[in-house]
């Protein structure tokens, strides 16, 4: 008797234990970080398809997007902070308020944002960028070709690397957004290959809501050459060099 009554106990202490780790890990998930993927080329070369990064949901406050499933238990956003110009950012799409995009706020409340042969213009001053090269990329539809590479200037000083394919694509020449109140402009810096703000059907205005939070670190990259399976491929298919990388 006293030797099932062990056994008893020791299923219930595991069992409490798992639930524990559970409710642990979905509270440092809502209120702390949240792992992320990154399943494009749209965020390319501050990104790579295959990086896995956090997210800190703390950095804007928190809305229901910051909740398991998007429950509608808070109303609004609490504790919100602005977002910076520059920042990278993973948010719910306005489309259908559940797709997760990750892409770099641009536009702030109130900004002009424009797009004339290539060039971002805010406010109806063009944006610096320099020149950096040419660099071999694949785009979304894995094909590959030169892309020039430029370290963008935004104003308040951030600066970012950008790609660019052509000048004269889909998104070079657009109207000019006016970004209303309560709502952020996000672009991609793989600028000829990113659906973002300037696609107002899909994207446009991302309201504050949407939030979910600031991506700070990537912690694992993976080429994506070895499948789940390969574990005596996984360490050649690791980019190490990307491990623990802070994110700008």
């Amino acid at each position: 008797m006293a030797r099932e009554n062990k056994s008893s106990y020791g299923i219930f202490d595991t069992v409490r234990t798992i639930v524990y780790a559970i409710l642990i890990a979905l509270v440092v998930r809502t209120f702390a970080y949240e792992p992320f993927n990154i399943p494009s080329g749209s965020m390319m070369p501050t990104l790579l398809e295959g990086d896995y990064l956090f997210v800190s949901k703390y950095s804007y406050g928190y809305s229901r997007y910051s909740l398991p499933f998007g429950l509608p238990l808070i109303p609004g956003r609490l504790f919100f902070s602005e977002p910076e110009r520059g920042d990278v950012v993973v948010f719910k799409t306005p489309e259908d308020n559940q797709t997760d995009y990750i892409k770099r706020v641009i536009g702030l409340p109130g900004d002009t944002v424009q797009v004339r042969s290539g060039r971002l213009f805010l406010n109806n001053e063009v944006v610096k960028r320099e020149y950096v090269g040419k660099e071999l990329i694949t785009d979304g539809y894995r094909r590959r070709g030169m892309a020039d590479l430029f370290v963008e200037t935004l104003p308040g000083g951030k600066q970012h690397p950008i790609y660019e394919m052509t000048d004269f694509g889909g998104l070079d020449n657009t109207d000019a957004f006016e970004v209303p109140p309560g709502h952020y402009f996000m672009m991609g810096d793989n600028r000829d290959n990113s659906e973002d703000s300037r696609v107002m059907s899909k994207v446009g205005f991302v309201p504050a809501q949407n939030l979910v939070g600031r991506a700070e670190i990537i912690w694992f990259s993976t080429d994506g050459s070895a499948a789940w399976y390969e574990f005596w491929k996984w360490p050649w298919s690791w980019r190490g060099s990307r491990f623990f990388k802070e994110i700008n």
